[in-house]
């Protein structure tokens, strides 16, 4: 996308966010009570009808659940202001790249006499007595069905979509997001990552990075650490990173024989290269992490080169079982390849929840433009029920629920959620770098090792069993029906999120691509870091390399665009001796300068490294 465009984007995001924040704002002070400094009434108005006053109850529930995790009252209600607008842009958002690509039926672009629109309202001609003609109903029915394979963004049980934009606030969003000079941006896979980047202003990225007085501040929470580090990978640097991790790793089970040295136009080989030989792996077993993943623009990316390898594996020994699986049907075996590669191979962690709504969005969406390339129908293709996109936070902080949910459980269990709670609690500031699998085993321990042999033969096993019983405990705790019974469902959601967090970092990967958060770390996570990384404590750079190597299986290859910082200032020395040229061997280096990660003003370098089979 050329710049031009990019500041159309970037000017209609701005707009957008406009218009709904000040819609929300306004319903929330004028329809429910909720003023923006969070000074909250007990009691709804006599004026809310019952749906008004269980929306109410939902909100309230809502923001105090944000207390809870740490913010005052006036922040709450702004966050969840600011999650609403951005939830709401982004379905919309979601739909037109959607109808732009004939994936969906035109449905947006011209409001009321859109084509979907209008076949929905023949089905059921009653819907025009409704205010609005039934437009609402249709498209909360849209959500509903992309929610079942999306349910992170369509959800509509989420605390974001508690509020529908009024009708004038919606004939100006459909107004900006139908604007003519916007037509050639939907068709591009980076929009959704571009919107979320400028959905951000730059006053936002100022007070998140100086205080009061214009001084320079340590993030503050995972929100400022977001803010002060959400800059868009080019499209060039991703390239040359994927080509040389994953496409190298497959050119080398391949010996060279495979598509990628066409593919991939940035795969550096040099002419006297030896083929280097490593075993050939079924394509489901190659897994790729982004431990700061923002919009998942690695994984797209990759996503196209998965698809190669997948084809290509077929043919090989590499395709064995799955020759099997699909009885040697290699076009029901290509029809499923979008469904295997999200399930499999890609893997996202964040600290901003915002992030995994686009990661997840993206991913969706390139893998419907698989099937659509495929020639694929809408109804014959694959549900995609998972992505392994996950969100580093801590786990809720109401103390009533966390005990009243440990006590249903069986004591041991409740023991372990307890412990799962001091575990978590930096994992908002700390995000990827927090090695929670690295005290899983000693948690498992303390609780169950003096309790039977089963427990103390294995505790990967235990974890398993453990994590296992405790999704289904929340499950049923979330789905109770009594008072209090939303307030239960958040915590049980930010419950299962934590788990989540912990079973991606539990795993190991061959590759791991990333453009992490640069400078300070933020200010509650300085003691841990400095503890778990005391050669990479200057930058948060040094940590997520080190971090990065350490999730690798040996021979692994890991790939970032950070600053150039750490490979010459002498303060980064014994980081890189011990972890660029000691745990792994760099592969290629390309020092870029400025001006590459569109506003960050810093000089990049973009590198590969492998990790050494044996350390020496």
């Amino acid at each position: 996308m050329d710049r031009d465009a990019r500041n159309r984007l970037l000017a209609a995001t701005q707009a957008a966010r406009t218009v709904l924040e000040q819609d929300y704002t306004e319903q929330l002070e004028g329809t429910f009570a909720i003023p923006p400094d969070g000074g909250i009434a007990v009691e709804p108005g006599d004026h809310l009808d019952a749906m008004q006053r269980q929306i109410r109850t939902q909100l309230v529930a809502a923001i105090h659940h944000a207390v809870a995790g740490g913010l005052s009252a006036k922040e709450a209600v702004m966050a969840w202001r600011r999650e609403a607008a951005f939830t709401t842009l982004n379905r919309f958002a979601a739909l037109k790249m959607l109808e732009a690509r004939g994936l969906a039926q035109e449905c947006l672009s011209r409001h009321e006499q859109s084509a979907g629109f209008k076949e929905f309202t023949g089905l059921a001609p009653g819907l025009a007595e409704l205010p609005d003609h039934g437009y609402r109903l249709y498209l909360e029915c849209l959500f509903d069905e992309i929610g079942r394979e999306v349910q992170v963004l369509f959800d509509r049980r989420d605390p974001a979509s508690l509020l529908w934009p009024r009708p004038p606030v919606l004939l100006r969003l459909l107004g900006i997001l139908n604007d003519e000079k916007l037509a050639g941006v939907w068709q591009e896979d980076e929009t959704i990552g571009w919107i979320y980047q400028y959905f951000n202003s730059d006053d936002d990225r100022q007070r998140a990075r100086y205080d009061d007085r214009g001084r320079p501040k340590s993030p503050q929470n995972a929100y400022e650490l977001a803010v002060r580090n959400q800059f868009f990978t080019p499209r060039y640097v991703v390239e040359f990173l994927i080509d040389n991790t994953l496409g190298r790793l497959w050119y080398e089970m391949t010996q060279g024989v495979t598509r990628l040295r066409q593919q991939c136009r940035s795969l550096v080989i040099g002419p006297d290269e030896a083929a280097i030989s490593r075993p050939v792996k079924d394509p489901r077993e190659i897994r790729l992490l982004d431990p700061a993943c923002g919009s998942m623009h690695f994984g797209l990316y990759a996503f196209d080169v998965l698809l190669t390898i997948y084809e290509e594996a077929w043919e090989k020994d590499a395709g064995a079982e799955l020759r099997t699986i699909y009885a040697d049907d290699k076009a029901a075996f290509l029809r499923d390849v979008p469904r295997l590669i999200l399930a499999h191979n890609i893997h996202g962690i964040d600290v901003d929840p915002r992030a995994a709504q686009i990661a997840a969005l993206a991913l969706w969406m390139r893998a419907q433009r698989a099937y659509h390339d495929l020639g694929v129908p809408r109804g014959e293709r694959p549900p995609i029920k998972q992505t392994h996109v996950v969100v580093a936070e801590p786990m809720p902080g109401e103390a009533d629920l966390a005990q009243e949910f440990a006590g249903r459980l069986e004591e041991l269990l409740g023991e372990l959620f307890t412990g799962l709670l001091q575990e978590l609690k930096l994992a908002g500031v700390a995000g990827s770098l927090l090695r929670v699998e690295a005290r899983l085993p000693e948690l498992v321990r303390a609780v169950y090792g003096e309790h039977g042999e089963l427990f103390q033969a294995d505790d990967q096993i235990q974890w398993s069993k453990a994590d296992a019983r405790l999704l289904a405990a929340l499950r049923d705790y979330a789905e109770q029906a009594e008072k209090g019974g939303y307030a239960r469902r958040l915590f049980a959601q930010d419950a299962a999120r934590g788990l989540g967090f912990i079973d991606v970092c539990q795993q190991r990967f061959d590759v791991v691509v990333m453009n992490p958060p640069f400078g300070e770390s933020a200010r509650d996570a300085k003691a841990y870091l400095a503890a778990a990384y005391p050669n990479a404590k200057n930058d948060l750079l040094a940590a997520f390399v080190e971090r990065g190597l350490q999730w690798l299986h040996p021979g692994g290859m890991l790939g970032a665009i950070t600053s150039r910082t750490g490979f010459f200032l002498s303060s980064y020395q014994k980081w890189r001796e011990e972890q660029v040229l000691g745990v792994a061997e760099p592969l290629v280096f390309a020092d870029l300068g400025y001006g590459v990660m569109d506003a960050a003003m810093v000089e990049a370098a973009a590198y590969c490294l492998k990790k050494r089979v044996s350390n020496h």
